[in-house]
């Protein structure tokens, strides 16, 4: 589904359909096509109408892209990634959006559930000067919305890592192996997006591009400083969570080592009590301890407990019990 919005003569308003004079360099008019949930009819739309390259447009009707940025005769394609992160279910994923973007008109490729996109559709709807400023300003007022998404996702994600370095230092346990792992997933998912996002909108602050003006330039590179500090986040979370793995590695050899020296501690004592009696229970003739022969069956039961508590008590002492 395509929704489309233009400006002209001061207004901003939506149509059903696009006129191709809009389209031409003196029109005037400025255009916004946002498809949601691309077709392959949707596409053929983009080729007719927009003149889009047919390699571009198939590029864009893919559900997985990674950030990058191409130019196709005086037109600009671009693609970055929001952020969806939800710890109720332990999920970090990155959306591509596709921007086709030249003086006159811009087009949004998306799967439908963009936050950034939504929010922007509102802000038209309510400020004439947000279409009034361009294609460009537009798509970088997109992407700046984009960029914004993640800090408080990031936040989520640290959060979760506190949660989990705690859980690491009171109760480490082999279900808690998984849970980092998962972290460590998504923070690698995190790097291998931010990075080259990051250089991308690089790319459009150092106005590589004509259709980047100096004052654009300017608003792009805010947004990659945003970039470059989530990419600084990105590798210190990495750094972190691979120490916390270690850690909980070692706790887990930790408690292992304790459970070994508990289970030598006990075989050891029942081992010492099994000599003793395997000793008696021969049958050949003994030294006597002394009295009669029952006497000797209680003599015998105290030295077990004498040996027994002697060795519980130096355990103790050496904290394997």
């Amino acid at each position: 589904m395509i929704a489309y919005k233009i400006f002209r003569e001061g207004r901003t308003e939506t149509v059903d359909a696009i006129d191709p004079v809009w389209l031409k360099p003196d029109s005037g008019v400025r255009v916004w096509a946002d498809v949601r949930q691309p077709t392959e009819a949707d596409g053929r739309v983009l080729q007719a109408v927009f003149g889009l390259h047919p390699l571009a447009v198939q590029d864009a009707l893919q559900s997985i892209q990674n950030p990058k940025i191409e130019t196709y005769a005086g037109l600009l394609y671009v693609v970055l990634h929001g952020i969806d992160f939800r710890p109720e279910s332990d999920t970090f994923e990155t959306h591509d959006t596709d921007f086709f973007v030249t003086r006159i008109f811009l087009v949004t490729v998306h799967d439908g559930q963009r936050r950034s996109i939504e929010r922007i559709h509102e802000l038209c709807t309510q400020n004439e000067a947000i279409l009034r400023e361009g294609p460009v300003a537009l798509m970088h007022r997109i992407i700046d919305t984009m960029v914004d998404h993640y800090r408080p996702e990031v936040e989520e994600l640290e959060t979760r890592l506190d949660e989990i370095e705690e859980r690491v230092l009171e109760q480490p346990s082999n279900e808690l192996t998984r849970q980092i792992l998962a972290v460590k997933r998504d923070i690698a998912q995190m790097r291998r997006i931010v990075l080259p996002q990051r250089d991308a909108v690089g790319r459009l602050a150092r106005r590589e591009f004509d259709i980047i003006d100096q004052e654009m330039s300017y608003r792009f590179r805010d947004v990659y400083d945003s970039l470059v500090r989530l990419s600084d986040d990105a590798m210190i979370f990495q750094e972190r969570v691979t120490g916390i793995l270690d850690a909980h590695l070692a706790a887990i050899s930790n408690q292992l080592a304790l459970s070994s020296q508990r289970l030598a501690a006990v075989a050891t004592i029942f081992g010492t009590l099994t000599v003793l009696s395997g000793v008696y229970g021969m049958n050949v003739p003994l030294p006597t301890i002394g009295g009669s022969e029952s006497t000797e069956f209680w003599w015998i039961l105290g030295l077990m407990a004498v040996i027994t508590v002697a060795l519980y008590a130096m355990f103790r002492r050496m904290r394997w019990l």
